[in-house]
């Protein structure tokens, strides 16, 4: 049961769950564009994906829920796209610690969220240390760990720069593995933006970098890559909460 979803469960057994020490798990989104053949809603499937294989990893060492996704996220960066649809700074944070005090009232030890979207890093790292100050309920926030060394090893495109994946091979590739159907390589393009000297450190919309939303070369991707990178960060976001959660149950024991 360990990648159980909350959707089958009843209210007393989704409680019985977090009673028992049942870690939650949730994805965090984004609906914004990624090129012109992927869809929009690519950052939430992806972060529901690897959400769903850090549960696998984990059956047996730590149970786990696995909540539904937050499908909308921080996306200001895309939204000169159209179908881009963002939620503001305040609204991401505030509605990862709504989720995380509901959580807390209801017996969760923690919470761990696996986001999907650059834009959500900012609000969801505030909102995770909020929780901690107002109610002392630790909350971890996974950025797909070990994303360099799994590009890497993985893929044959070289990265457009200033750590920009976006609809490139990385994320087609792992698309092609979780949901090939919804991506159309016969509209994949190849795009190496050129950046201003001013960039990263003045905001500019990605539309005004890329004509087509790519910031790499896309073509290159297959399902076999997605699913050595999905292994790697599946292995690596593990990690990261098999440590959490000891630190909590380590500070639990110690009354901290």
């Amino acid at each position: 049961m360990s990648a159980a979803g909350p959707d089958s469960l009843s209210w007393k057994r989704f409680g019985d769950r977090l009673a028992a020490g049942a870690v939650p798990l949730l994805p965090f989104g984004a609906y914004e564009q990624h090129g012109p053949h992927l869809p929009l809603s690519t950052d939430t499937v992806m972060a529901q994906g690897l959400t769903r294989r850090l549960a696998t990893v984990l059956h047996g060492e730590v149970d786990t829920l696995v909540l539904p996704p937050v499908e909308y996220g921080q996306t200001t960066d895309n939204d000169g796209f159209p179908g881009t649809l963002t939620l503001s700074f305040d609204t991401v944070r505030a509605i990862a610690l709504d989720l995380a005090a509901a959580l807390h009232r209801q017996g969760a030890r923690c919470l761990v969220v696996v986001n999907g979207d650059f834009g959500n890093q900012a609000p969801l790292r505030v909102a995770a240390r909020e929780s901690v100050q107002r109610w002392d309920f630790p909350v971890l926030v996974i950025n797909y760990p070990g994303m360099a060394e799994a590009a890497d090893a993985a893929l044959t495109s070289e990265p457009a720069g200033y750590g920009l994946r976006h609809a490139d091979e990385f994320e087609t590739s792992i698309m092609l593995a979780l949901t090939p159907d919804d991506v159309r390589m016969d509209t994949a393009v190849a795009e190496y933006p050129e950046y201003p000297a001013v960039f990263p450190a003045l905001q500019i919309g990605l539309h005004e970098l890329s004509v087509t939303g790519v910031f790499g070369d896309p073509t290159a991707a297959t399902a076999e890559k997605g699913e050595a990178l999905l292994e790697r960060l599946s292995a690596a976001a593990a990690e990261l909460v098999r440590a959490f959660v000891s630190r909590v149950d380590g500070d639990r024991a110690s009354g901290g």
